[in-house]
């Protein structure tokens, strides 16, 4: 049964301040004693809000390398169907360069960093994302999304690169005239079917099944453990010049539904065209509570626009900032990571602030 309103519950002092959690990825790799391999994250509080993942580790986080399906030791290479049509791949591809985030996850989900010889980047971030360890953050950047570069992918000499038809579906003839490429249609509404695919074009189709169907069993226990149908979350994004709320579709909003996190009304987005995002103007805040708050900001603009905004009038008045239920959480686990590693970051999260957690 639908909640006809949003219930305010109490939360726990320990709350109010930032909550370590420790992402817990597909499976581990090799232990490192370098200080450099933990990347902490030492803010307790931006504009009023908890920080969540303070102390998140990034040691283990990419898993040890996936066995190659079985189909690939019969040749040297596979064909692949994908959305730019179907292509003939390494059957164990040795240098790997990725276009999009949620490859960057899916590369070190199935223990293939090493292998990684450029990605590109995100624009407003302009680096790589820190949450994969520092094998993924030293990844040589080969421009960004948007504008991937066609000559220093071609000199990294990659054997496979994967890209996405959404952001630069003019390239694929180019790009594929470099090293055999394979593309996924959309960005993160189709997030599970990408991995799979990507999984499968880096001759581990069975092992990226397997921590989906991992992730969406860790998934369900964690709802039951936080009770978490009693609670509807909003999810606020502030990116440079606007204020989105995050919907059903999005990346975020698919991993709450997972784990049977609740969405107020207005986030529900029912019947509107785009179910992944709506933008609100600084008038309609109001949309953006909910029972809580995550909150995530898209670069250092964005956060000192979000932090004015938090620190205003209409954000102090929604009923979440009054009860303390606010969080600030990492945009690139929560928004860009898109994949299966940063989905259990996101169940993390939940698990440091959602009430009733019993595990």
């Amino acid at each position: 049964m639908r909640k006809p309103a949003l219930i305010r519950r109490a939360v726990p002092a320990a709350l109010l301040a930032a909550t370590a959690v420790v992402l817990t990825a597909c499976g581990g790799g090799d232990a490192t004693d370098d200080a450099a391999s933990t990347i902490v994250r030492s803010t307790t509080s931006v504009a009023g809000a908890g920080v969540l993942g303070n102390g998140r580790s990034t040691e283990n986080v990419c898993g040890p390398t996936a066995p190659v399906d079985p189909a690939g030791v019969e040749g040297a290479t596979r064909r692949v169907a994908h959305a730019a049509g179907e292509s003939a791949v390494p059957a164990d591809p040795q240098r790997i360069v990725v276009l999009d985030t949620d490859k960057l996850d899916t590369v070190c989900a199935l223990g293939l960093q090493d292998r990684l010889v450029g990605a590109a980047v995100a624009g407003a971030v302009g680096e790589q994302p820190t949450y994969l360890g520092t094998t993924i953050a030293g990844v040589e950047p080969v421009g960004t999304l948007a504008e991937p570069s066609i000559e220093k992918i071609a000199a990294l000499k990659p054997d496979l690169i994967l890209g996405s038809k959404f952001r630069t579906p003019e390239l694929y003839a180019q790009l594929n005239a470099v090293a055999p490429t394979t593309f996924t249609e959309k960005v993160g509404t189709t997030w599970k079917e990408n991995l799979v695919l990507d999984g499968t074009a880096l001759g581990r189709g069975a092992s990226a099944r397997a921590a989906l169907d991992a992730y969406e069993s860790r998934a369900t226990e964690t709802g039951k453990g936080l009770d978490s149908a009693q609670t509807q979350a909003s999810v606020v994004r502030f990116m440079p010049g606007s204020v989105r709320i995050y919907g059903p579709d999005s990346f975020s909003g698919q991993v709450l539904a997972d784990a049977g996190v609740q969405r107020p009304p207005f986030q529900r987005l029912e019947g509107a065209k785009d179910r992944r995002f709506a933008e609100l103007s600084t008038e309609e805040l109001s949309k953006a509570d909910g029972d809580i708050i995550y909150v995530s900001f898209y670069g250092d603009e964005a956060r000192e626009q979000g932090t004015d905004v938090m620190e205003g009038g209409l954000w102090a008045a929604l009923g979440a900032v009054k009860d303390h239920r606010v969080f600030a959480v990492d945009d690139e686990i929560w928004m860009t990571g898109i994949g299966v590693i940063a989905a259990g970051g996101i169940l993390d999260d939940l698990k440091g602030s959602l009430n009733g957690y019993t595990n």
